[in-house]
């Protein structure tokens, strides 16, 4: 075996952790068991996608971001709001995600590292996409744990929107905070 496939390997391993550690923010919520980074990622990755046709952006870029924004929590930890009250929390991450991609070969080290970068330094139009459908998760799960009793998670919503960039997912926003998180499936009955 290669160096180079072993890298890769030893990197997908890596990224499997992602499905094992939990967003924390929410149990500030009373959340017992919130959903895990691997999660958040697919489902932002696919609103991202979704988003990006909408508002005319790089769809396979936006969800690619999506899916790479967060992997150097692996490292350091999901930091909740509070936490970066107190602590630099982006640095550690990028750190923590350059290292990650230390031995991958050359054009995909590079790539995941200007995605990360470009999601992070919120420059472009494809990286604000890709922001707002991160929020748009956050707060997808914020209003499904709302209607299943926990009310504190209403702040998710409450406050998550201040942050949208972008037209439509201002407008998926209010669709959402209108829509009981079960509805989709009561035609289906």
């Amino acid at each position: 075996m290669s160096a180079s496939t072993l890298n890769l390997i030893n990197f997908f391993f890596e990224l499997g952790l992602l499905k094992k550690f939990e967003h924390c923010g929410t149990k500030f919520a009373g959340v017992k068991h919130p959903d895990s980074l691997g999660e958040h990622s697919c489902r932002a990755a696919q609103i991202g996608f979704a988003l990006a046709m909408m508002e005319e952006a790089g769809a396979e870029k936006v969800a690619v971001m999506c899916l790479m924004h967060d992997i150097g929590e692996i490292r350091v930890g999901d930091a909740h709001r509070i936490a970066s009250r107190y602590l630099e929390v982006r640095p550690g991450e990028r750190k923590a995600m350059i290292d990650q991609t230390e031995n991958l070969p050359e054009p995909l080290k590079e790539k995941v590292r200007s995605l990360w970068d470009e999601f992070h330094d919120q420059k472009t139009h494809d990286s604000h996409v890709a922001r707002d459908a991160d929020l748009l998760e956050t707060m997808l799960e914020a209003k499904e744990q709302f209607d299943n009793g926990y009310k504190a998670a209403w702040r998710w919503l409450e406050n998550g929107h201040k942050e949208l960039k972008t037209d439509s997912a201002k407008q998926l926003y209010t669709q959402l905070t209108t829509t009981a998180f079960s509805d989709w499936w009561d035609h289906l009955n």
